[in-house]
């Protein structure tokens, strides 16, 4: 049966542990395929070309986006990210599923273009745990601290644009649930019930 793959959607507020999740799964299993980004920002230390993001420049990046090769694309805190599209669409045509980690704006793009995509929003514990969380990265300034919280606000009412959400009180027990998530939506039946019906009657 030539099952075409899932496209799995995650997003929150910056300090939520979307990424920490994210990971914990990606090491448990091997059938989740991890699209790299593209981003206009310096990078970070330890951060790798073409692994963690392909880091280009914003002429290029505008380039791309007049013709039309990301999926979604988003400015967050002056600096742009999208998603290649074609990479993306090949790999779920060829039965492999996606995660793409990205902010609420080009997910919101993920659903108008994709709403077959599995969406999952993860939320802090408290407001109080996401100021510790962000505080805790020692990488913010004391504006950027304010900027990146009032938006968390703004960001937790786009929870109702998801299918799902995790709170993230323990990695382990999130990681858990977005594994039952995924779990579940592979074994909808959706488009295949033709298929599945027709190969048990040929056993007959």
């Amino acid at each position: 049966m030539n099952k075409k793959g899932l496209l799995i959607v995650v997003s929150g507020p910056s300090g939520a542990g979307k990424g920490t999740i994210c990971k914990e799964v990606l090491e448990r299993r091997d059938d989740i395929f991890v699209s790299t980004s593209a981003t206009t920002r310096e990078p970070r230390n330890g951060e790798i070309e073409g692994v963690n993001y392909f880091f280009i420049s914003r002429e290029e990046f505008e380039r791309k986006i007049a013709e039309e090769e990301f999926i979604e694309y988003a400015e967050v805190y002056k600096n742009l990210y999208g998603t290649p599209k074609e990479t993306v669409l090949d790999k779920l045509n060829q039965g492999e599923n996606i995660l793409l980690e990205i902010d609420i704006q080009g997910a919101l793009q993920v659903k108008k273009r994709y709403p077959e995509g599995v969406f999952i929003f993860i939320l802090p514990p408290s407001m109080a745990e996401l100021k510790s969380r962000i505080i805790g990265r020692g990488s913010e300034t004391p504006e950027s601290l304010e900027r990146r919280f009032s938006s968390a606000f703004e960001e937790i009412e786009f929870v109702n644009q998801y299918d799902y959400y995790i709170i993230n009180d323990q990695v382990k027990r999130a990681a858990d649930l977005m594994e039952s998530i995924i779990d579940a939506e592979r074994c909808k039946v959706i488009e295949d019930i033709e298929e599945i019906v027709t190969m048990f009657k040929e056993e007959v």
